[in-house]
This record gives structure tokens, C-alpha cells and sequence, in this order.
């Protein structure tokens, strides 16, 4: 009877380590906020893309710029730095600030050097296999007349088992043809984590 009792437990004690290892998932949102470390994540990264470009078109340089070349600008998103503390998907950040570029219908945008080669190769083939009346000729490309740069930074202030993380985000849009510096955005982050442990 003991060996059975005993036989018994540790059944039910294996069962209830495997039942503590077990995944589990739930489905949410693509826009449902979730915040579980403090760290930078998606939610932030839309947000700081949205507000920033939104107060870049919202700026004197596009139409001063309409107004003396009598076109709509064409902007291209240069390189964009992390120099903050933890790892941060900068691509993932790019392609928020492209498509919220893109979708103002304020601005043109020109590919990137990747896609921009990309397109060029596949222009090569069309000159030698494509139809005349299909083939889209070399030298045609909308050269951009101003680039946006930045970069991200963090400060951590730490004590104990809380701590501050903050975020900025540093935006320029410099003219192509002149390095002039035509829109300087700014965006700021602060939030206070508790019972965390913290990665650098």
C-alpha cells in the first residue's frame, strides 16, 4: 500500500513540473499595447514614428520648398543610430517612419540604396529581355532633395528595484543640395520600471 501512495506522488509531482514548464499563448492585437520590461518596443516605436513625421510635415520646409522649385519634395531616410543602452530594432523604426512618410502624400519618397539596387538590376534585364514598349529605361530616377537622419539615445537612472528609463529620439532633415538643416525633431520617452531585473 506505501509503494503505491509513494508510486502515486510521484506521478502527480512530475505531473505538476511538466504542467509549470508547460507554454502558453495568448493572441492579442497588433495595436494592443503591452509593455513587460520597460524596454523599447513596438507601441513605441509607432508612436515616436507617427508624432515625429507628423510635426515634420507640418513644418515651413515643404512649402517653402513647393513654393521655389514649383514641385512636391522627394525625401529618402538615411541612417538612423542607436546609441542607446539596450538593442533596438532600427529597421523595424526605418520602416515606421517610411510608411508614415509615404501615406502623408505630402512628400515623395525614394527608395533606399539596398532597394534602389535592387530595381536597378532588375532595369538591366529589362533592357535586354524586356519589350520596347515594357522596358523603363536607365537615368530615369527621382533623385531626393532632402534626407532624414537620427539617432536614439537612452539615460537609466537605477536604484534598487526601480528604475527610470528614458528615451530621445533626435530627427534632421538636411537638404541635399545644400547640407542646410531644414526640420530638427525631438521625441522623449520617460518610464518608471519596478521589480524588474534589467538588462545593458
Amino acid at each position: 500500500m506505501k509503494l503505491i501512495v509513494k508510486s502515486v506522488i510521484a506521478v502527480v509531482v512530475a505531473l505538476g513540473l511538466v504542467g509549470c514548464n508547460t507554454t502558453q499563448v495568448t493572441r492579442i492585437g497588433a495595436d494592443e499595447t503591452v509593455d513587460l520590461s520597460g524596454a523599447w518596443n513596438d507601441t513605441d516605436s509607432q508612436l515616436v514614428a507617427r508624432e515625429m513625421i507628423t510635426d515634420a510635415l507640418s513644418r515651413p520646409w515643404i512649402a517653402n520648398f513647393s513654393a521655389r522649385r514649383g514641385k512636391t519634395p522627394a525625401v529618402i531616410v538615411g541612417t538612423v543610430r542607436n546609441l542607446s543602452h539596450e538593442h533596438i530594432n532600427v529597421r523595424t523604426f526605418v520602416a515606421e517612419l517610411e510608411r508614415e512618410l509615404v501615406n502623408s502624400g505630402r512628400v515623395e519618397f525614394v527608395a533606399s540604396r539596398t532597394d534602389r539596387n535592387e530595381v536597378r538590376e532588375e532595369r538591366m534585364d529589362q533592357d535586354l529581355h524586356a519589350s520596347e514598349d515594357s522596358r523603363n529605361a536607365a537615368g530615369q530616377e527621382r533623385g531626393a532633395d532632402f534626407m532624414l537622419q537620427g539617432q536614439i539615445n537612452t539615460i537609466f537612472d537605477v536604484n534598487d528595484n526601480k528604475q527610470v528609463r528614458y528615451y530621445q529620439v533626435d530627427l534632421t532633415m538636411v537638404s541635399m543640395a545644400d547640407n542646410r538643416k531644414v526640420w530638427l525633431g525631438q521625441k522623449k520617452i520617460k518610464k518608471l520600471v519596478k521589480n524588474a531585473k534589467f538588462r545593458y
